[in-house]
């Protein structure tokens, strides 16, 4: 299976931030991604809900070849990864997690995330473990996700949003902004520019892909140059939707990692 893709799903276009960070550290893994939008955002759905869709996509990347698993969303890590790890014990799995212990040489502390990841026990086990007697600052960022869906067209009524999420926390003084959710690196150039240069911009999507790496060497399952098929240029991506393609692809044109010669594009997959 070492020449076999790894999978990765998200409620949306919010897993690519991971996606990228794993194909410029591994240019030699195909990634299979699905992009469950028909059911975005995850964030206000219950915890049901999210584990049943979680349970799905994996049997689905799984029927597929995939030989690892990345959840590349904060919200069904906190909610699902602990039960598809029982489910499915051969399989390698990486979660995403607020990248708050990066966080705890800040004086004060923004975190941004689904009300989900922040009333999960893995975050507050996790704000405590590294963030304890700090000041912290939390937000749920309800309706930030979708404007990041629409992109340009929404672009004035994502400014108005950033601000009223980022204002409060620049007024009491944070000097550091974890990104706790994947789709919110898609707009870090936006987020520092509310919060100016002197507030530290955490993203956690580099984490996750060198423990992607890790685990690909622990499993044995790196891809080798030779197993790649001769006469193609390389990995093959493939991403898929449950809902429109539009945001999915516009998005993957401005990420030259992943729009390679060989990336492919299925839309309204069911499952």
């Amino acid at each position: 299976m070492t020449n076999s893709p790894i999978g990765i799903f998200d409620s949306g276009i919010g897993g690519l931030s991971v996606a990228t960070a794993m194909a410029e550290l591994l240019p030699e893994e195909s990634l299979l991604y699905v992009a469950d939008n028909a059911y975005a955002p995850y964030g206000p759905r219950s915890a049901e809900s999210i584990l049943e869709r979680s349970r799905k996509i994996t049997g689905f990347l799984l029927a597929e070849g995939a030989k690892m698993i990345v959840v590349a969303c904060n919200t069904a890590t906190s909610i699902a990864i602990d039960a598809l790890r029982e489910e499915f014990p051969e399989v390698p799995f990486v979660g995403m997690e607020p990248a708050v212990k990066p966080a705890a040489k800040a004086g004060r502390v923004g975190v941004l995330a689904t009300a989900a990841t922040l009333g999960s026990s893995r975050y507050l086990t996790l704000r405590d473990k590294h963030l304890k007697g700090k000041e912290v600052y939390e937000n749920a960022c309800v309706g930030l996700v979708p404007l990041i869906e629409e992109g340009p067209a929404v672009e004035v009524a994502l400014s108005a949003k950033l601000a009223s999420i980022l204002d409060p926390m620049l007024a009491e003084g944070v000097d550091a902004i974890v990104l706790g959710c994947t789709h919110y690196p898609l707009i870090k150039d936006e987020i520092q520019a509310v919060c100016g240069v002197g507030v530290n911009i955490i993203d956690p999507s580099p984490a996750a892909a060198r423990q992607v790496e890790r685990l690909l060497l622990q499993h044995n399952l790196f891809t080798l140059p030779s197993e790649t098929p001769p006469g193609t240029c390389g990995p093959a991506h493939i991403f898929m939707t449950t809902g429109r393609s539009i945001s999915l692809q516009r998005v993957l044109l401005q990420l030259a990692n992943l729009n390679g010669k060989r990336k492919l594009v299925v839309p309204r997959v069911s499952f």
